[in-house]
């Protein structure tokens, strides 16, 4: 009878929302498809929308790097510096990509390493391979991609994406793109 009795009583409204659903796995591995698949089809505008506005890009300089602030990076971009970098790929006289260079991700299933649902924090570890070509020129680079994710009202959003190369202290060429 109790039971009945608390089902007819009328529920107060606590002005709070309640709290999101936590992220499933296939929705973590699907966010890392679809950035490497924006990078791919050259929509990076798409792509920077994926980052916070605090995210960061990151590819140290040396295998094991833990501070990209102390440490010199390969490259260590914040979204105003990713802004300027799309900005210049599509500039009219941004001659070094004539031809343009075209990037392809190869990867691996990308691994979830940590979900923290009350926090919406999740850390993805993706093995890939990183083709970019630009006129009869090819280079390919071994990389492991971790992906800082926080759940955000508008989904999930890149807090870092940081880019570990197989052999980052040998001489690289010149990337025009985004690994």
């Amino acid at each position: 009878a109790l039971g009945a009795a608390s089902s007819t009583r009328p529920r107060l409204d606590t002005g709070c929302a309640s709290p999101p659903l936590p992220v499933s796995h296939e929705e973590l591995i699907d966010f890392v498809y679809r950035e490497a698949e924006l990078l791919d089809d050259r929509q990076y505008e798409r792509w920077l929308d994926l980052f916070t506005e605090d995210g960061r890009y990151w590819i140290p300089a040396q295998a094991g790097q833990t501070d990209a602030r102390l440490q010199v990076s390969l490259m260590l971009e914040d979204k105003l510096l990713l802004r300027a970098r799309i900005a210049r790929l599509g500039g009219d006289r941004t001659y070094s990509q004539q031809p343009e260079s075209r990037g392809q991700h190869v990867l691996q299933r990308p691994r979830i390493e940590t979900v923290d649902h009350d926090r919406g924090d999740y850390r993805l570890r993706t093995a890939y391979l990183y083709v970019e070509a630009r006129g009869a020129t090819q280079h390919t680079f071994a990389c492991t991609a971790s992906h800082s994710l926080v759940r955000t009202r508008e989904g999930l959003k890149l807090r870092e994406k940081r880019i570990d190369l197989l052999n980052p202290e040998a001489p690289l060429p010149m990337v025009q793109l985004f690994m």
